[in-house]
């Protein structure tokens, strides 16, 4: 019996630049979908596990093409409710070497933001769940976004369902009256697994490693000094049992090393660090390293190490897909994990 995973929050439009164009330059934009928890989903099917995805979206035809491009991977979209006017929209120009990549938002009012409590039976949705995965992008929407995430996490603490965060925090975002410090603390106290970048714990929590400069890592991120983000973090938040780090050290726009940090149990497990040159979509990176987290920790119930080492995987394959799903499998994956980096053609 496959494991279940339900994920809730914003899935958007995205529309994006041609190859390396900037916006001033553009005459058209591809179009496709994404946003993090939709992500997180269409990895999870793509490894077999049963994944919903939970959203409140318009009654329209692009919300309609943005549910069958979900069922194309294999998502469940069954408890999506619909109501409100409009999907999000994000614009994305990809970076090239010293130019960094941009997104600008067009989301206000989106049907998610407009949410509210008890529109949705978490009871219902979350039956033979086992378990639950948000983002913190979802509170930064509305304070009633915020309700709906919270009601969803107590409803899986009251069931016994895992649930995980990535705390992925957007400046941008928070912008109806309250910052991500005054609401984000409730909800990741009903949390079980933390996921969080290098910067993320600083800007939302106010916890960060000693000596670290997100700006000028130089490809070089010391996983040793991220082991006091953890502690606190635990410190802070005691039902947390695993909290997860990923490190990223950006050389320029096209080529970055990546890896990641597990800390449980009073125990620091690190990742290898991958050398990604010539990034193809660094979009959904976070996302991909969280469903191949997910996918290790349900599958390789008793291995921290392995389940990391597949999240690594996973994502630094993600940096070679256009688009914001991670389109690859477990034997590709394990493949990578077991040193075979070559990019030989299978055949």
């Amino acid at each position: 019996m496959s494991k279940k995973v339900v994920t809730f929050g914003e899935i958007m439009l995205r529309l994006a630049t041609p190859g390396y164009e900037r916006f001033s330059q553009a005459s058209q934009f591809i179009a496709t979908f994404g946003g993090g928890e939709a992500n997180v989903a269409v990895s999870l099917a793509n490894y077999g596990l049963d994944a919903e995805f939970v959203t409140r979206m318009p009654k329209n035809d692009i919300a309609q093409s943005c549910l069958m491009n979900l069922h194309k991977y294999g998502v469940s979209t069954k408890n999506v409710i619909f109501g409100g006017d409009r999907l999000g929209i994000y614009f994305l120009e990809t970076g090239a070497v010293a130019r960094a990549s941009k997104v600008v938002y067009d989301r206000a009012n989106s049907s998610i933001a407009d949410i509210k409590p008890s529109m949705i039976d978490w009871k219902e949705v979350l039956k033979g769940a086992d378990w639950f995965h948000w983002t913190g992008i979802t509170p930064a929407l509305s304070q009633s976004a915020a309700d709906a995430c919270l009601e969803a996490i107590k409803a899986c603490n009251e069931m016994g369902i895992t649930v995980s965060t990535d705390l992925n925090y957007r400046k941008n975002l928070w912008k109806y009256g309250k910052t991500a410090a005054e609401v984000m603390p409730a909800l990741v106290e009903g949390c079980d697994i933390i996921l969080g970048n290098e910067e993320d714990a600083e800007k939302v929590f106010g916890i960060k490693p000693e000596g670290f400069d997100v700006e000028n890592t130089g490809g070089e991120v010391n996983a040793a000094e991220f082991k006091s983000v953890c502690t606190q973090l635990m410190k802070r938040f005691p039902r947390a049992k695993k909290v997860i780090i990923t490190l990223r050290g950006s050389i320029n726009a096209n080529h970055n090393t990546w890896g990641g940090i597990l800390y449980t149990d009073g125990k620091l497990y690190q990742s290898k660090r991958y050398d990604i040159t010539d990034i193809v979509d660094r979009v959904g990176g976070g996302d991909s390293f969280m469903g191949g987290l997910i996918y290790g920790l349900l599958t390789y119930t008793n291995d921290d190490q392995k389940a990391l080492e597949f999240a690594v995987a996973a994502s630094c394959l993600k940096h070679t897909i256009y688009g914001d799903f991670n389109m690859v499998t477990v034997e590709e994956t394990e493949k990578l994990m077991g040193g075979d980096a070559s990019g030989r053609v299978s055949r």
